[in-house]
């Protein structure tokens, strides 16, 4: 009965897992693309200073993070110090800030399928840069996505969608993209450095120390001289505070997605991550197109089909993969 008891309890807490990260970071997609797309009070202005989003973000974040270490934290625990991360912190803020500034050009599910195609320049680099060699479905696998985002970029899209957007340009909006899976590829892999050198860093001292160097950089960025777009931005969220409280849903939102992926990690695994934030991924794309406004035709939801085919194949590998990985056996 134990046994059963346990079982239940690890399939109630990974529900309460899916649940979390789907419901934040879906509806925090959702705010982003209204931020994006709406035109606010009387005089219907548009929030044109998006890379605001990532100041408001990190300083959200920043002070969510020092919270949770000083409830749960048990003084010093031998992890990172706070000056490591600067060199990330650059690459984390150009990067997501690319990824917003995408949407003035790109419809919203033209950016998440853009950037769902995040093992395209990991395999590029890979391959040409330090010589691996992958099997053949995971280039099947790239395919799939690679054709997928492609072809959804070449078709025509709807003249409502287009409709919404400040500055329509796809060729720049899917360079940002690009660019922005660039800076996260740099980012991931200094991260994944500081926790060789220091093992003993949680994932509250990452998310700290990512977020002080981001809100110093953006501040810098937003408000470093007079007439800095960050006093515009906020002049903006004065005149309309609906799209202040839109800021701070969206901020608060992410803060407490990182949450749920930190305890998605912690009790299930990476890959258990990896294919619940897939899934969303794709479920933000119908939310956008069904309450947003962004109809997509039938040959576009076929290549939205291509790539998550090509994502779920690649969760799939990994999972396989794991299977015959060899079992560490237990001591005597």
């Amino acid at each position: 009965m134990e046994v059963h008891g346990d079982g239940l309890r690890r399939v109630l807490v990974l529900a309460f897992c899916v649940a979390g990260i789907w419901s934040a970071y879906i509806y925090q997609g959702f705010l982003q693309e209204t931020l994006s797309t709406k035109r606010f009070g009387p005089d219907e202005k548009r929030f044109e200073h998006l890379s605001f989003l990532n100041l408001a973000q990190n300083v959200v974040c920043l002070i969510w993070s020092f919270i949770m270490i000083k409830l749960w934290s048990s003084g010093s625990n031998g992890g990172a110090p706070w000056w490591t991360y600067w060199s990330a912190g650059i690459t984390n803020t150009i990067g997501p800030a690319m990824g917003i500034e995408a949407l003035k050009y790109i419809s919203y599910p033209a950016q998440v399928l853009a950037k769902s195609s995040k093992m395209i320049p990991v395999m590029l680099m890979g391959a040409l840069v330090y010589g691996i060699r992958y099997t053949v479905p995971e280039y099947l696998c790239t395919f799939l996505v690679a054709g997928g985002v492609s072809t959804f970029a070449l078709l025509k899209t709807s003249s409502k969608t287009i409709g919404k957007l400040a500055q329509p340009n796809a060729p720049l909006g899917y360079l940002l993209c690009f660019l922005n899976l660039t800076f996260d590829g740099f980012t991931n892999a200094t991260q994944d450095s500081i926790t060789t050198r220091y093992p003993k860093t949680s994932a509250w001292d990452i998310m700290l120390g990512m977020n002080l160097w981001g809100t110093i950089y953006n501040m810098i960025y937003m408000f470093g001289w007079p007439h800095a777009s960050g006093f515009e931005a906020v002049q903006f969220c004065k005149q309309h505070p609906e799209a202040a409280w839109d800021i701070f849903l969206y901020c608060l939102c992410g803060a407490v997605g990182q949450n749920f992926i930190f305890l998605t990690i912690s009790r299930f695994g990476s890959l258990a991550n990896t294919t619940i934030t897939t899934t969303r991924k794709f479920v933000s794309i119908v939310v956008s197109s069904l309450l947003s406004g962004n109809p997509l035709s039938t040959k576009q939801w076929g290549c939205v089909a291509m790539v998550f085919s090509g994502l779920s194949y690649q969760i799939y590998l990994k999972w396989r993969k794991l299977q015959r990985a060899p079992k560490k056996r237990k001591p005597l």
